[in-house]
């Protein structure tokens, strides 16, 4: 298992290859670190759909309000839809969006990012700046890696399941 520094910010996301451990970085984006947690305690992530996977680039994942596949699952909604909490603000820092990290996924409005994000395939620095950053893979990369690919995937792989560290 990976070295969890802090449990109460590290996610564990369970996909069907494997888990992938998130640290989150609530020191650069209090917000969304605690968002990511409040949902996966809810247990809004589990079963949600990856519903934009473009090879070379990122996973994105994260919209509870579409993405459930067992629960009126649907494709062509997926990645249109957030949670019941507000949006929140940008919280934009100096890292840059590199392999691994973890990404606020939003509309063309800055201050729109609320329960979708993306994983970073490879470094993205045109991103930097633009998206807020919260959280970096600091285990479990290859499982994110074999995402199946599409936008949207014709079978979409699913977090099975999203736990806090501190809570397992």
């Amino acid at each position: 298992m990976a070295d969890i520094k802090d449990p109460e910010n590290t996610v564990i996301v369970e996909l069907k290859d494997g888990n992938v451990v998130i640290e989150l970085l609530a020191d650069v984006a209090p917000k969304h670190a605690e968002r990511m947690k409040e949902l996966a305690r809810a247990g809004e992530y589990d079963n949600v759909c990856f519903h934009r996977v473009i090879d070379g680039f990122m996973a994105q994942t994260g919209d509870v309000a579409n993405g459930d596949m067992e629960d009126g699952f649907n494709l062509r909604a997926a990645g249109t839809g957030g949670s019941s909490l507000p949006n929140l603000p940008a919280e934009f820092s100096s890292l840059p969006h590199d392999r691994g990290t973890l990404g606020a996924a939003r509309s063309a409005n800055p201050d729109s990012a609320n329960s979708q994000f993306f994983i970073n395939f490879k470094d993205n620095h045109f991103l930097n700046n633009q998206y807020t950053v919260y959280g970096r893979v600091i285990e479990g990369m290859e499982h994110v890696d074999a995402i199946v690919k599409g936008e949207p995937p014709a079978n979409p792989d699913r977090m099975i399941s999203v736990k806090v560290a501190a809570d397992v």
